[in-house]
């Protein structure tokens, strides 16, 4: 890959990356775990919009540091709990408007997933309705914190009934899939995690977490993201 990068028009910084169209993927035991890239870019080596997840758990001063120190822009797919519970975390946030763009990741960290099962050890939703106040307390918490009406939403997990996508569109939300999964729910040791997002090409969303701060695979995203950078990478937000 080439170090050398040609930096974005300035119409292309104001105006971001356009999205390509929203996959479903394939289904997974009924359920879908949407796919979602950039348009292709005219930059070389590319441009990627990396999304993290801060579902309840805690805040990763090793992610969220790095993004800053690299002046990489993330989405962050924010729960309600995770506000709650990390005041200090959220205030970093928001210190950092031009780096943290927060997100619906819904209220209580419940898939949008019909039924009862259970899906990597979540109770899921189970219902609409649940759905809906997932969906509509998660983004109140969002607004209340930031002044602004998220536009996207990621559930809890990734994974959907194929019924409750065009139903949570219906409330306002576009989905936020993604299309690399850099440490698979914060699972992954951190030489693989940082093999993983370094790997990144042109239009990709990637995904990982920054609620995970005990786990190796935190500091596996920081030097993945630092390996990108250095080779001239360009990133945007959703």
């Amino acid at each position: 890959m080439c170090r050398l990068c040609v930096k974005p028009t300035r119409r292309e910084f104001c105006a971001g990356a356009m999205m390509a169209p929203l996959a479903l993927g394939t289904p997974r035991g009924g359920l879908v775990e949407p796919s979602l890239r950039l348009e292709p870019s005219s930059i070389s080596p590319g441009r990627i919009a990396v999304t993290l997840d801060a579902c309840p758990g805690h805040f990763d001063p090793r992610v969220a540091t790095a993004l800053v120190t690299l002046g990489i822009p993330a989405t962050i797919f924010i729960t309600a709990l995770w506000m709650e519970w990390n005041p200090g975390g959220l205030a970093y946030f928001m210190s950092h408007p031009e780096i943290f763009h927060l997100e619906n990741h819904g209220a209580l960290h419940l898939p949008p997933v019909l039924g009862n099962q259970r899906v990597y050890g979540l109770k899921v939703a189970g219902s609409l309705p649940v759905i809906r106040a997932e969906v509509l307390d998660g983004a109140a918490a969002v607004r209340a914190a930031t002044g602004k009406q998220p536009s996207w939403y990621r559930g809890a997990a990734g994974l959907y009934s194929p019924e409750t996508i065009p139903f949570i569109e219906a409330l306002g939300f576009k989905i936020a899939g993604y299309s690399l999964n850099s440490d698979e729910g914060a699972s992954l040791p951190a030489a693989i995690t940082a093999k993983r997002l370094a790997a990144a090409r042109d239009g990709e969303v990637t995904e990982g977490h920054i609620n995970q701060p005990l786990r190796a695979s935190g500091a596996g995203i920081a030097e993945g993201l630092a390996k990108l950078k250095a080779e001239g990478m360009q990133f945007t937000t959703l």
